[in-house]
């Protein structure tokens, strides 16, 4: 079994990150790393992101989690909906 580098794993998400448009099954192929073993690194990633870097990222999200993602999402677009409605309101109030 091939063990990589921390920093390795950190450019190839930060490559795919950049590359929204290049498969993961290519960037596997440009890195000479199995596609499963990449986008397990991409769950793992995306998982960090939403629940904090003391998650456990192995398995499957529980039903919690998904639904915490999920109205963290719904959340967020919230937030950008107001953000645009106060700039509305300040653009037809001048």
């Amino acid at each position: 079994m091939t063990t990589y580098s921390k920093d390795f794993k950190q450019d190839a998400l930060k490559y795919i990150d950049e590359h929204p448009g290049v498969a993961i099954k290519e960037v596997a192929k440009m890195l000479g790393v199995p596609k499963d073993t990449l986008y397990g690194w991409t769950k793992a990633e995306e998982r960090r992101k939403i629940f904090g870097a003391d998650s456990a990222v192995t398995g499957p999200m529980t039903d919690t989690e998904k639904e915490l993602a999920r109205l963290r999402r719904e959340n967020r677009d919230l937030q950008d909906a107001l953000e645009i409605l106060k700039k509305a309101i300040s653009i037809l109030n001048d």
